[in-house]
């Protein structure tokens, strides 16, 4: 059995305790009992979260981890000395420490992230990256594993990274299975830019975020905007009109920023050879989709390969 240990503090955030329910979906799907779960704390006891959620702990002690998670806050504070002794005993203890979120900041604290890469929540970079010099911060990464010790994005990136603990220790399948239980449409690749362009356009209206579903859904077949303005139940002209008061795009602007997105992922998360990620994001070849990364991203894909090839 796998024993967790998840580490709150005063000021913590209720999403902290995200995390717990990928564990406990991994069980309920094994049929058995694979991870056991703690919740801990310096003192133990009930902890006050942010929100004013009280959460039951149990004080550190001389118990072993597989895997420890040290919670993040709204805010960046200093720890105890008390809550870094233990990150760095962790570190030496157990197979793996992770800081989502701020709880990064816990651990780069504690001196372990020094010299390793690490990512952080976007809005805590700039802040991140001056009081840790030493740390390689990568920050547009959804999670980051580096060694033992592994960092993620903003709160929900959490699920990703526990999506991903689950696929290193039950296998691809659980971690797909636990996602769809979860309503999750996947688990997203640790190397996955934290921005959505999705996100970006923010429609303001059911018909154009229909259409935009349905794009990136079809994106190998799509070929004209009269498409896209069927299944908006719209006229071309209405459509086009609609679309860019919405978005501040035009349709193929925003059709080709989802293209790039999903070639993106596509080349971090396996290795398609460039002519099968042009053919599947709809690009129909690897010329035109050169042409586009160079403008969005100032690189060729192979040379975007060559990157992620470094990195990963």
């Amino acid at each position: 059995m796998h024993r967790i240990g998840l580490v709150l503090f005063p000021g913590c955030q209720v999403l902290s305790l995200a995390p717990l329910a990928v564990f406990e979906m991994a069980n309920f799907e094994s049929g058995k009992p694979f991870y056991e779960v703690r919740v801990l704390s310096e003192t133990g006891g009930p902890v006050q979260t942010s929100f004013g959620v009280t959460v039951d702990t149990q004080r550190f002690g001389r118990a072993t981890f597989d895997t420890l998670i040290f919670g993040g806050g709204p805010s960046i504070a200093p720890s105890s000395p008390g809550l870094l002794d233990f990150v760095r005993k962790s570190v030496r203890a157990s197979r793996r420490v992770a800081g989502p979120c701020t709880g990064a900041f816990i651990l780069a604290e504690a001196g372990v992230l020094d010299g390793r890469r690490a990512t952080t929540h976007w809005r805590h970079a700039r802040q991140f990256q001056a009081m840790y010099p030493n740390v390689k911060l990568e920050e547009d990464r959804i999670f980051i594993v580096d060694g033992p010790i592994w960092t993620s994005a903003g709160m929900t990136a959490m699920l990703d990274l526990a999506l991903s603990m689950v696929e290193k220790d039950l296998g691809a399948e659980a971690a797909r299975i636990a996602a769809k239980n979860m309503v999750l449409f996947h688990r997203r690749a640790g190397g996955q830019s934290q921005f959505s362009t999705l996100l970006d356009l923010d429609p303001k209206s059911d018909r154009i975020q229909e259409a935009l579903t349905y794009a990136r859904r079809h994106l190998r077949t799509l070929r004209s905007v009269e498409q896209l303005a069927e299944a908006a139940h719209l006229s071309p002209r209405q459509f086009s009109r609609a679309f860019r008061a919405e978005t501040g795009q035009s349709p193929a602007q925003a059709i080709e920023n989802l293209r790039l997105e999903a070639a993106r992922l596509m080349m971090e998360e396996g290795r398609h050879p460039i002519e099968v990620v042009a053919r599947e994001t709809g690009f129909a070849n690897r010329e035109r989709m050169r042409r586009a990364f160079l403008r969005a991203y100032g690189q060729s894909p192979q040379a975007m390969r060559r990157q992620i090839t470094a990195v990963g």
